[in-house]
């Protein structure tokens, strides 16, 4: 039987304005629920010890991005060219004991510095991996805040499956009392309507009392990516401004960060493996910090690779985003990146070894 032109019509019109519908209600919800926090927010320290901190210790720190055990090795991510919106259930289960298995490892260090931590996330199967995490620190405190807080991410737009609410953040735990923590919001954002469905870059910092009643300002950062060069010189700016009030203070401060951005002058395409040719990385600027502050990274050692595909290794293009930045009066003793294959996260832990003067 020969359809009417008028019956068509309105078999092609009807999947156009469902599609329409669901882009408009999606925008609103977003909108009306979009995470907008203060510049400072003091965040809870929980499990604190009253652990007082020796200023002629030697401090041992590990970061590491655990990309909310979603980017192991046999994941890609479509945001870099893959397909992957969000990992199995098997895989992202395979990727939280392994997380865990390394930080097990390293629990006698002194601070732990973690980015994309989930709470509550379709993407990482609503498991609350800062407390998992937090179950192999018993002797430390753990402090949390969020920087992706969106009710329901639409992306991609024409998935059956898009990434959903997301809660994800910083993770800080300290063998030594914190006095108190605080979330600071980088200034700058995106245009709506990404600004609704995207992360809120922050720091989280950790003030840490000495014995000599100076302190010790440890800094967990993650800046922005995806962002086209325009957001991160505002955060950075920010930071610097921050970094050099606390230490006119005379205080001692620590950054420990996924900067996505290479170190001053490492070149982005150091190691053999990948092909840079569609690939590009900034850097950090040469004169960035004034002079006696130092940039603590292993040149070793990878950090980050590329989610175009599965990791290979040899193949994968890999770089390094994941270190440190010390102040004058900190000494360096020993910085070593952590090679892992990429088994359990799209980036690599770093390890620290510093000393007050």
């Amino acid at each position: 039987m020969k359809l009417k032109p008028m019956k068509i019509f309105w078999l092609l019109l009807i999947p156009i304005l469902a599609y329409g519908l669901y882009v408009v209600v999606v925008l609103a919800y977003g909108t009306i629920n979009d995470f907008q926090p203060e510049e400072q927010i003091e965040v809870n320290v929980a499990n604190n010890t009253e652990l007082i901190a020796n200023d002629s210790s030697v401090f041992s720190f590990l970061i590491w991005n655990i990309g909310y055990a979603g980017l192991g090795n046999e994941s890609d991510f479509f945001l870099d060219g893959g397909t992957m919106v969000q990992p199995t259930k098997e895989l992202n289960g395979r990727y939280l004991q392994g997380i865990l298995s390394v930080v097990e490892q390293y629990k006698s260090l002194d601070f732990l510095l973690l980015q994309e931590v989930d709470l509550n996330s379709k993407r990482a199967y609503r498991h609350n991996q800062f407390e998992e995490i937090a179950a192999n620190l018993p002797a430390h405190s753990k402090a949390h805040t969020l920087n992706f807080n969106v009710k329901f991410v639409p992306k991609p737009l024409m998935s059956f499956s898009p990434i959903g609410g997301v809660q994800s953040g910083l993770a800080t735990y300290s063998k030594y009392k914190v006095s108190s923590s605080t979330r600071y919001q980088y200034p700058g954002s995106f245009s709506w309507p990404t600004s609704a469905f995207h992360l809120d870059r922050c720091l989280l910092e950790s003030r840490i009392p000495l014995a000599s009643g100076k302190e010790l300002i440890v800094v967990n950062s993650h800046n922005s990516a995806y962002d086209g060069g325009k957001l991160k010189p505002i955060e950075m700016a920010y930071l610097k401004e921050y970094l050099l009030a606390e230490y006119a203070k005379g205080n001692y401060v620590i950054v420990g960060a996924d900067w996505n951005q290479c170190p001053p002058e490492f070149p982005y395409d150091s190691f053999s493996s990948g092909n840079a040719d569609d690939y590009y990385q900034d850097n950090i600027a040469v004169d960035f910090m004034p002079e006696g502050w130092k940039w603590a990274f292993d040149p070793t050692v990878a950090t980050n690779r590329k989610n175009t595909t599965k990791f290979e290794l040899d193949k994968t293009f890999t770089t390094l985003i994941d270190f440190y930045l010390l102040s004058p009066n900190v000494i360096l003793l020993e910085v070593e990146g952590v090679s892992l294959n990429f088994e359990n996260s799209d980036h690599q832990p770093v390890k620290l070894k510093i000393q007050l003067k």
